[in-house]
């Protein structure tokens, strides 16, 4: 075993983590129960505290599973930019002891028709601007009911420089297998008893397609559990005080995991932006005093380039992390003269479902992906997690049938 890089181990953190065996839902049921009143998610001003997400949560999850009729182990399309209805859509499927397929909301008709019969998933929640390239392939293969949904609708006072599409209105449906998402709220029909467990299939995420037809990641509860959690710790800890922006899509590992996962787990703040723009950034970080940001290089370097960025206060970030390419070394300067932070940088993948190496916090290197993070924890037995993409007919056999996915187990102990 390689321990070249247990010098450089982040003081008081141990080297493996046992994960919960629970569901991801249950974090949220956990922190709705300890944090009801809490701010959960902050969406341009229109706040939803932890009970309230539960309650849209749950109410769709039963909506889900007596309207639409979904069972355990099914497949749920979900094709949204980020917004609360993205979130609540996530742990309602997660809720109906079903699997969430998200995907980009840039796939036009014949990458999503890909998605859906690969995946198979017999029902879709989307946003209405998506609906045009998704309505068409209800006429044929699995898909057999879309919920859509509006943005508007979650949307609070602050909408000064918002996209037209973020501030449309609800457009009526009048097909009867597409169901508006406050008619499918309003419904209140409980769900059934939650029976998933760290087991249990819960994502399947597809790679970028770079050689073929995108390739479903298959990842169980306890995976999603595991990188959500050492994500948080790695990052300096898990605490309900952080707020943290929300700047990366939710569709992709990073913002899903990093952002959304791990702040609900904690029960923290999470402030919303729908599509990066570097001045909302600004204004939402010097309104809410945003702690944390996990953002790619890009970001930062359009953010630190703006030349309204003297409008706002930026001294409440404690952390700021991130990963997708190197940062370049005058914008890392930058960022530390303006701030005093060191831009944290770290290596993750779909296959690994986020973060797989980062730097620690006590050496922050420059344009290095950093050292191994956390390992699991089983039994007398540490285990490092790697994926690849070859063929295993043993979790095909758990019924997917046409992806391509394969788990390395390393022992590092």
């Amino acid at each position: 075993m390689n321990t070249a890089h247990f010098p450089h181990w982040p003081a008081g953190l141990p080297l493996t983590l046992t994960p919960p065996q629970t569901s991801v839902y249950a974090n949220l049921a956990i922190s709705a129960l300890r944090y009801p009143d809490k701010s959960a998610l902050d969406f341009y001003g229109q706040r939803m505290s932890f009970g309230q997400l539960q309650a849209e949560v749950d109410a769709l999850a039963g909506y889900l599973q007596q309207s639409c009729g979904v069972q355990r182990g099914d497949r749920v399309l979900l094709q949204m930019q980020n917004c609360p209805q993205f979130v609540i859509a996530f742990y309602a499927i997660l809720r109906a002891d079903a699997v969430i397929v998200p995907v980009n909301p840039m796939l036009l008709r014949d990458e999503l028709r890909h998605a859906v019969e690969d995946s198979g998933a017999t029902v879709a929640l989307c946003a209405q601007e998506l609906l045009p390239e998704l309505t068409p392939l209800l006429q044929t293969g699995s898909l057999g009911r879309i919920i859509v949904s509006c943005y508007a609708d979650y949307l609070g006072e602050q909408r000064e420089g918002l996209p037209d599409w973020l501030l449309a209105s609800r457009a009526d449906q009048v097909d009867a297998r597409i169901t508006c998402w406050r008619d499918a709220l309003g419904a209140k029909q409980a769900p059934s008893s939650h029976l998933a467990g760290s087991d249990d299939l819960a994502c399947l995420l597809y790679t970028s397609g770079t050689t073929g037809h995108p390739k479903a990641c298959m990842h169980q509860h306890r995976s999603l559990m595991f990188n959500a959690i050492s994500g948080a710790l790695w990052a300096g800890g898990a605490s309900a005080d952080h707020v943290t922006l929300l700047s990366l899509p939710l569709f992709h590992v990073t913002g899903m995991q990093i952002s959304m996962n791990a702040s609900i787990y904690t029960g923290a703040t999470l402030i919303m932006m729908a599509r990066w723009d570097r001045d909302q950034a600004g204004r939402l970080i010097t309104q809410h005093k945003v702690s944390s940001w996990t953002c790619i290089p890009t970001m930062m370097i359009d953010f630190l380039s703006n030349p309204r960025l003297s409008d706002y206060d930026i001294r409440s970030l404690r952390r700021v992390s991130g990963g997708g390419a190197a940062m370049p070394a005058a914008i890392a300067q930058k960022l530390l003269d303006l701030t005093g932070l060191r831009y944290m940088e770290g290596y993750g993948l779909t296959e690994t479902i986020a973060t797989s190496h980062s730097n620690p916090l006590q050496r922050l290197k420059q344009q290095c992906l950093g050292i191994p993070i956390l390992s699991k924890r089983h039994g007398s037995h540490s285990y490092s997690w790697m994926a690849s993409h070859s063929f295993v007919p043993e979790i095909l056999a758990t019924g997917m049938r046409k992806a391509s996915f394969s788990l390395l187990i390393v022992s590092s102990g």
